[in-house]
């Protein structure tokens, strides 16, 4: 009975708009409070949240956040795009092409979906319509390119879900780096095969001199030696998460001096975003727990895996569900909230069903990057919409033939976990 009250309590919680981690702090507090009395819920309450923001991955997050914060002062995320156009600029699509490519770069950067959508719809998307690109075209290649940075490491996502489920936040920041490279591809080949069917949507590209492509490296070196350095750390064991994500912030904060970018307001805003950020992450943590101590106590979880054992449901129509379940949220809630409303629940049903844990991490990121761009919440839209003032039907219909091929890819890694699984498992230490 506390179970069905607590989740009637949940959904009224969301229904009336409260926001997610508070709503599961309330019925779980509830549910504990009906299961299992006023002591046990204030001593949950007590120990609960210094317990859940103990852990030491958790200093992987502001680390890296302060690394993004950095990097967007010294201006090198807003040089990415143009960096990338000096070498694809001549193809025809070659500057959406290039809008991939920063997307994941800048995914490298921020970890931030909606962060990364925002940047691009400032430089990029101008640029394309500029040059004579179809408006929903344009708009539709910079919403699904600013999903990439939920899945390029450093994601924030990936870290929170290993968080949640307790997987090797190392393995999960590795793993994103195939399907984080074959995603873009993915993105770059749709935008090649929508021109080959319709050429105009976009015009004939404009080459870059051999000078002007040298120069360019001159922006994108910097980065691509800062990610190589925070991802190499990780992949041979030299440094672990946490101690690459700091290195990776002295590593920015150097390259804004190098720019000369670095002053007392500048320095003071980026701490205080970071500061902020981390403490909004740490409420989501902590209220996330309270649930899950509830979900521990009554064995709702381990009912579900008796259960779907009992009931000789074969592993993958289990995974089916779960990914029409997810593609579902997607649509009416963003990555964090899906994240912590459904982990504590589902990862331990895959690992009892055999799946692996890093490989259904990456699943997850994936199914939440097609729902940043499907309505009919679809926050990437809303963004790309909102700041070029375009309508958002427009740019649902743009982003439209992207959301078919990443649903091809998520099939693909579904039929080929390796992709996924492959490069974690060659890791060292």
């Amino acid at each position: 009975m506390s179970i069905l009250l607590a989740l009637v309590i949940l959904c009224l919680l969301l229904t009336i708009g409260l926001p997610v981690a508070l709503s599961l702090a309330l019925a779980g507090a509830f549910g504990l409070w009906m299961h299992s009395g006023l002591d046990t819920l204030l001593g949950i309450l007590v120990s609960g949240p210094g317990s859940a923001i103990s852990s030491y991955e958790l200093m992987t997050i502001p680390m890296f956040l302060l690394m993004a914060e950095f990097m967007t002062v010294s201006g090198i995320a807003n040089s990415l795009f143009g960096a990338f156009a000096a070498w694809t600029g001549r193809m025809r699509g070659g500057l959406g092409v290039a809008t991939a490519v920063t997307g994941a770069a800048f995914g490298a950067i921020s970890g931030s979906s909606t962060a990364a959508a925002a940047t691009l719809s400032s430089c990029s998307l101008p640029s394309m319509i500029q040059r004579g690109y179809q408006s929903d075209f344009a708009a539709g290649i910079v919403a699904i390119s600013g999903t990439l940075a939920m899945l390029i490491p450093p994601s924030i996502a990936v870290i929170f879900y290993g968080l949640l489920s307790g997987a090797d936040i190392g393995k999960l920041l590795i793993a994103g780096i195939i399907p984080g490279a074959l995603v873009t591809l993915t993105i770059a080949l749709t935008i090649r095969f929508l021109l080959l069917r319709n050429p105009a949507l976009a015009p004939k590209g404009t080459g870059s001199t051999w000078r002007e492509k040298v120069a360019s490296l001159r922006v994108a070196g910097p980065f691509l030696a800062l990610f190589a350095m925070v991802t190499g750390f990780i992949f041979t064991g030299i440094a672990t998460p946490v101690e690459s994500s700091a290195l990776g912030a002295i590593g920015a904060l150097l390259l804004t001096i190098a720019y000369g970018r670095l002053d007392l307001r500048t320095l003071r805003t980026s701490v205080v975003n970071t500061c902020i950020t981390s403490a909004m992450i740490g409420l989501i943590i902590v209220c996330a727990q309270i649930f899950g101590f509830f979900l521990t106590l009554t064995g709702a979880t381990q009912g579900l895996i008796r259960w779907v054992s009992s009931s000789e449901f074969s592993p993958y129509t289990v995974l089916v569900v779960l990914i029409a379940l997810y593609l579902v949220l997607g649509c009416f809630l963003d990555q964090l909230s899906i994240l912590i409303l459904t982990v504590p629940v589902v990862h331990p049903l895959v690992v009892s069903m055999g799946f692996d844990p890093i490989w259904f991490g990456i699943m997850i990121i994936l199914l939440a990057e097609v729902g940043m761009v499907t309505p009919p919440v679809g926050m990437n839209v809303f963004i790309v919409a909102r700041a070029n003032r375009m309508p958002v039907t427009d740019v649902f219909r743009g982003v439209a033939p992207h959301v078919v091929a990443h649903l091809v890819l998520i099939l693909v890694f579904v039929l080929f976990p390796q992709l996924i699984t492959w490069l974690p498992g060659r890791m060292r230490g």
